[in-house]
């Protein structure tokens, strides 16, 4: 069987798992004060409204610009913004199906959700700040197995070295400290420490783009692997579309707050169907620099602020085929066919 049907195969499998989480209209909304009173001046909506399955042993790829909500969907997941911004104002689901039994996790409290970390792990995007500079590297990657799992001094150390050895790092590197390695050392440390807790579903928070190039092929090369050895699950968070295709089984990608197109790789990646996954894909440099760009889609203006977020469709004020009516609400996700949702009511246009 060559690479391209055995990736196929595996896509296809992954298609057919069992749902592991199920996020059903998830908002996350910080407010915002100001005055000599610091009375609430406004909500910024970074996540508002979002809807997806993750099927078991798929990865789900999140994809777009800056200030489009994807890195909030995944600290959402972990639950992480109660602890982090106590006024967060949340809603919706995060059902999840774990080892520890089903939880909507969007609704537990600390403690009630201490069973469900080691279940659920997160690598982050700076490797050079996710890691506790003080601590050796046999102490960062145990310290979830002390909390986590019942195992003895001598079994921790024993899993310590055998997750170096997996990631591709000298069992010896575990009494080092992190400034004596390099980036794409230091996130094979954060991916070792993912791992310390056997955990079902990792979000991988823009992994690899403070690396270099050649260390990301490698990172995700290794994130592949692993996937397959544990039988993990990954929700791959980035901006870079070529890395998403190459990981993910499925992506989603989101603009303001909301995913505005998702499906498969391929589905996405060679046919995107709404204007905004058009302009992103145009967006990508062509390797040979006498290509034909005329028909690139360039995008006026910024995105807007999820402060002030436009009425209706969040895309409408760059978008090259709005119509007034674009301004009344926002468009649900709609099925084209074969599961390829897009939330524009004119993408044939």
């Amino acid at each position: 069987m060559s690479a391209a049907e055995q990736s196929a195969a595996q896509r296809a499998n992954a298609a057919m798992g069992t749902p592991l989480l199920d996020v059903d209209d998830l908002k996350v909304w910080f407010p915002v004060y100001g005055g000599v009173l610091r009375h609430k001046v406004g909500t910024v909506k970074a996540v508002d409204g979002v809807s997806f399955e993750l099927r078991r042993g798929e990865v789900l790829g999140v994809v777009g610009e800056s200030g489009s909500g994807k890195t909030t969907v995944g600290r959402a997941i972990m639950n992480l913004h109660k602890t982090m911004y106590p006024d967060v104002e949340l809603g919706g689901r995060i059902f999840f199906r774990g080892k520890h039994g089903d939880a909507d996790l969007n609704g537990l409290g600390r403690k009630q959700m201490v069973p469900h970390r080691s279940d659920v792990q997160m690598i982050f995007q700076d490797p050079f700040s996710s890691l506790n500079p003080r601590m050796t590297v046999a102490g960062i990657i145990e310290g979830p197995m002390k909390i986590h799992t019942d195992m003895s001094k001598a079994e921790r150390a024993e899993r310590v070295k055998d997750l170096l050895d997996r990631v591709g790092l000298q069992p010896q590197y575990a009494e080092r400290y992190p400034h004596e390695f390099s980036g794409g050392q230091r996130q094979r440390i954060g991916i070792a420490r993912a791992l310390a807790t056997r955990p079902q579903l990792i979000i991988a928070d823009e992994p690899v783009s403070a690396l270099d190039v050649s260390v990301q092929a490698q990172v995700i090369n290794l994130m592949q692997e692993l996937k397959v050895e544990f039988g993990l699950t990954y929700v791959f968070v980035a901006h870079d579309l070529s890395v998403v295709y190459h990981i993910s089984d499925r992506i989603a990608v989101m603009y303001l707050g909301n995913v505005v197109e998702i499906g498969s790789a391929d589905q996405v990646y060679k046919s995107p169907k709404h204007p905004y996954s058009r302009a992103l894909l145009s967006a990508v440099p062509q390797p040979d620099p006498r290509s034909d760009t005329s028909g690139r889609v360039r995008l006026e203006g910024d995105i807007p602020t999820p402060l002030a977020k436009p009425s209706g469709c969040g895309f409408r004020t760059r978008c090259p085929i709005a119509k007034p009516s674009c301004a009344e609400a926002v468009p649900p996700l709609v099925d084209t066919g074969a599961g390829h949702e897009v939330a524009c009511p004119y993408w044939t246009e």
